[in-house]
């Protein structure tokens, strides 16, 4: 039997001949049901942080596994880590099947290769101190299946998002959680409403991991790296709102902080550069937490 996300819908028979309109009405629809997945599913997005949270801020690596369109929704939201909260490319790894630099062709048929899965898992060492986030549509894609059975059993805290109610990912990550975007319009698309799901999901995933490892105030990226002349315009109000500081006095205390944003608000309340650093250290990087400290 057909897993859901293979399954003909029969109400889009003779979808190749519908009107522009219908044809994107369609698929606008479901585009918005698969959006609509994560709201039964945030109790276990919210699990699924605090597991991953809890290793992390013990030092942990935060590892994506994932094959063809999982695997690339899954790169996308490692990748940004670093720009958006600050989160190091050192302890980000992603396994994505026939590797990053693969080749169209390569790209499909390196699912199916368990032991490239089970050599990227021993050449880093993944390890009890690690989390893995694992996508799959259809939830027994080879690759990824095993690499999260592998990394379980080396006692990594395993996730795992599929789009099918029956694959074996949920079972296999000590935190399953499927994400019912339905059979797609375009039969077995899963870069559309499986791969619109997995996207939000991760996005929303990795947003609350990094707030609980302190990468937010209010609603603001104080870890975001200001490497461009729009983001060192952001770093400024964003150093000035929280400080309460003007922009020259943020400007400056950015400078000696070296565009890091939660010591240029430290030093904008009055620390010396060292001073700030060493506050924010003691609290793992939580400005909130460290503008509540007194000497």
């Amino acid at each position: 039997m057909a897993s859901r996300t293979e399954e003909f819908d029969m109400r889009f028979a003779g979808l190749d001949q519908w009107s522009d309109a219908d044809f994107l009405m369609a698929l606008w629809e479901g585009q918005m049901r698969a959006v609509a997945s994560l709201g039964p599913v945030l109790t276990d997005l919210a699990t699924a942080a605090n597991g991953i949270a809890g290793r992390l801020g013990g030092g942990g690596r935060l590892v994506y596994v994932g094959a063809g369109t999982s695997g690339t929704v899954a790169w996308q939201d490692a990748k940004e880590l670093g720009g958006t909260f600050g989160w190091p490319e050192d302890m980000t790894i992603v396994m994505l099947a026939g590797g990053l630099q693969s080749e169209p062709g390569v790209f499909n048929s390196a699912e199916d290769d368990t032991k490239a899965a089970e050599d990227e898992i021993t050449r880093h060492c993944i390890g009890e101190g690690d989390a893995v986030i694992a996508v799959a549509a259809s939830g027994s894609t080879p690759y990824t299946l095993y690499a999260v059975e592998l990394a379980r059993k080396r006692g990594a805290y395993t996730v795992g998002l599929c789009n099918n109610p029956d694959g074996k990912l949920l079972t296999a990550a000590a935190c399953g959680i499927f994400l019912d975007s339905a059979p797609e319009v375009i039969a077995g698309s899963t870069r559309m409403g499986a791969g619109t799901a997995q996207k939000a999901a991760i996005n929303i995933l990795s947003s609350l991991v990094m707030n609980k490892l302190g990468r937010l105030f209010d609603n603001l990226m104080v870890g975001m790296r200001a490497e461009n002349i729009k983001l060192h315009g952001r770093a400024i109000r964003i150093t000035s709102h929280i400080a309460g500081c003007d922009a020259q006095k943020a400007e400056s205390a950015l400078e000696k902080a070296q565009f890091d944003i939660r010591i240029a608000v430290l030093i904008a309340k009055g620390h010396e550069a060292a001073k700030a650093k060493e506050i924010l250290a003691m609290f793992n990087g939580n400005l909130r937490a460290a503008l509540e400290y007194k000497d």
